[in-house]
């Protein structure tokens, strides 16, 4: 845990200060590249972003190159922490255009399709694992990978202005030590083309870091109160905004995501609990669930997506419950767990697997309060209407609503006229096709 502030003997870093603040200005000046600050709310990114802003504003007139502060929301943080984010960057927003310095925020966002709900009851991808870690890279790199590529398509190139420091942890001073420099200081990120990387805390202890937050207020309003309490509350490090696979899991962290799965013990919101936020306990335990259901028989696939034998996708009911599991926890605590981006994109994806209806996800969120529109491939919203006249039809011939209902769109959107050449053999080759997967899925699911 790192050394409380209110408690450590007092050390001057007023030296590494100044050298920072005065290396920051030589590089902004060095050439036009732009700045880009990766902020994750967390102390070291918080200094960083301090050191900017005041640098900014001394500054003046002089400061004519946009700088950017871009944050990760991967939708699953700890909700206080991603209120405060939130919060900060508002903050540091409005006071940047109050003082009419070159600084704006953009909080970037994993699309529905990367989503933690997304893929894992959308497509059934089972709980992230040290093995099967694939959280990080859709809900973290690929959304900054997409505003750091635009930035450099509109500019040529950009710094990133990281938090990292050498005495941070052994593995990331050893990471740092090992990377060339250039001789103002910088680094060519390994993976993210037309970048450079700066550190200018690099050299800073932990009680550097908490005497500069301790001794500077926020130059964009309020103060470190609610970072400090965050700190104190629990043990831990903090997430970064994660650019690349070498940076480690935050899972055990108190700035992770509340539905990590990939570490054994989740100290992020049980330190959040034992300080008080009794509220937050329904995550924990749900979190727990979802670990469980990972190995749980008759949850997921014996065939892996590729085919081969061994343990994949969840099946069609199991991602059912989890929905509905979802959605009750989030009536229950009261704030949105899950987006109607979300909700839409599992129902596509499950009408393209499993649910020829394409309302289950629709009708399970509507339960719930929750009413989402499905657009099918004309743009079109699905009709409940055309739904209920196909199941009752299928009722009364006695076979099943999904399958009809998926002949149906393929005979309407693939094969509008069978008077054309080889149209009946290929519309009997995909009804084919059709019968077969109906019939995988059948003896993949389990009784019920």
């Amino acid at each position: 845990m790192p050394t409380d502030p209110a408690i450590a003997p007092h050390q001057s870093s007023a030296s590494l200060n100044r050298s920072a603040q005065a290396s920051l200005e030589s590089l902004y000046f060095a050439d036009t590249r732009r700045w880009v600050v990766a902020f994750s709310g967390g102390k070291d990114s918080t200094v960083v972003l301090q050191l900017v802003f005041e640098m900014l504003v001394e500054l003046g007139d002089k400061a004519k190159k946009p700088v950017v502060v871009l944050s990760s929301d991967t939708r699953v943080e700890a909700p206080n922490v991603a209120a405060y984010v939130t919060d900060a960057l508002e903050k540091v927003e409005e006071s940047a255009r109050a003082l009419r310095i070159p600084l704006s925020t953009r909080l970037v966002e994993p699309s529905a399709s990367e989503s933690f709900w997304g893929k894992l009851i959308g497509k059934g991808y089972p709980p992230p694992s040290r093995w099967f870690r694939w959280c990080t890279s859709n809900m973290k790199i690929r959304p900054s990978r997409r505003a750091i590529d635009k930035i450099t398509r509109a500019h040529g190139s950009v710094i990133l202005l990281l938090g990292s420091r050498i005495t941070e942890s052994t593995q990331r001073g050893r990471t740092m030590q090992e990377r060339s420099i250039n001789s103002r200081g910088l680094n060519p990120h390994h993976e993210i083309p037309n970048a450079l990387v700066a550190t200018p805390i690099a050299e800073w202890t932990t009680d550097d870091v908490w005497e500069y937050l301790v001794n500077n207020p926020c130059p964009w309003g309020g103060n470190h109160g609610f970072l400090l309490s965050l700190y104190r509350q629990a043990g831990g490090g903090e997430c970064p905004v994660v650019f690349d696979l070498n940076t480690p899991s935050c899972g055990g962290s108190r700035f992770g995501c509340w539905t990590c799965t990939v570490v054994k013990e989740d100290k992020s919101l049980q330190g959040f609990i034992r300080s008080g936020e009794d509220h937050l306990q329904p995550l924990v335990d749900f979190r727990n669930w979802l670990v469980g259901l990972r190995d749980e028989p008759g949850y997921r696939s014996h065939v892996r997506r590729n085919g081969n034998a061994g343990p994949g996708p969840f099946l069609p009911a199991a991602r059912q419950e989890i929905l509905e599991s979802v959605l009750a926890l989030e009536e229950r605590m009261g704030f949105p767990l899950i987006t109607d981006e979300e909700l839409a994109y599992i129902q596509t994806e499950w009408s393209a697997e499993f649910d020829y209806q394409n309302q289950i996800a629709v009708r399970i969120a509507a339960k719930h309060g929750r009413m989402i529109t499905v657009s099918d491939a004309t743009g079109k919203d699905n009709s409940f209407a055309e739904h209920e006249m196909v199941e009752a039809a299928a009722l009364e011939a006695g076979i099943d609503p999904d399958l009809l209902r998926q002949a149906l769109d393929i005979r309407r959107k693939e094969f509008p006229s069978l008077d054309k050449w080889g149209a009946k053999t290929g519309f009997e080759r995909a009804l084919g096709d059709l019968v077969k997967k109906a019939a995988h899925q059948a003896e993949q699911t389990p009784p019920q």
